[in-house]
């Protein structure tokens, strides 16, 4: 199992980079994130590493964090998913985006990945909803916020959320604009108070 691999890139392509690690040229498949964050060719780089043993190849996928490479491994769980479809979605979205739209059961962000359609993005956010937390970055107001949307009455919180979907914004914005608002306004803000300082958050 190579978990971690520190090199200098080689050569890049489309999906892969080679990197050169004390005369090996190690071929890994990566999201194309992970590629915009690497140096240059000719410098050093480290990829966190997952390996993928199949019948007909072992193939290595690179990542530049090791929180991508958990999201990686979570949405490769799901059925339907697999390495191709794990890799568009971590190449659409962040790690942070990608939470975002797991806790607020944001399909349509899911969505947004090539070869996710709305069945495929309903699974994951389903799959998902109870294991994704534990990597995603630790916000409690984001955590008081989901709780308050998950509850069986109105809040000001869910009327907020609600506003700002039906003004335009996913869901996921929506939810990470209001919980920003909650830090500046207070808990116990009013559904007005809460929309117009998420609003001001979103054009920023």
């Amino acid at each position: 199992m190579i978990g971690k691999l520190r090199g200098v890139v080689e050569a890049y392509g489309e999906d892969w980079v080679i990197l050169d690690v004390g005369g090996v040229g190690y071929h890994v498949f990566c999201s194309a994130r992970t590629l915009a964050a690497l140096p240059p060719a000719g410098e050093e780089a480290v990829l966190h590493t997952e390996m993928l043993v199949s019948d007909k190849a072992i193939r290595l996928v690179g990542f530049a964090t090791a929180l991508e490479r958990e999201w990686f491994r979570l949405l490769d769980d799901v059925q339907g998913v697999g390495a191709k479809v794990a890799l568009a979605i971590l190449s659409t979205l962040s790690a942070g985006d990608l939470a975002n739209a797991i806790a607020f059961q944001d399909k349509a962000m899911i969505g947004r990945a090539p070869g996710v359609g709305a069945k495929l993005a309903q699974r994951i956010v389903t799959e998902l909803k109870d294991r994704g937390p534990a990597f995603a970055p630790a916000d409690p107001a984001l955590s008081r916020l989901q709780g308050q949307l998950d509850g069986a009455r109105p809040t000001a919180v869910g009327e907020a959320v609600s506003a700002l979907v039906h003004l335009g914004y996913n869901q996921s914005q929506a939810g990470v604009a209001v919980s920003s608002a909650m830090k500046k306004a207070g808990d116990g803000a009013a559904t007005e108070t809460l929309i117009r300082f998420a609003l001001r958050e979103l054009a920023t």
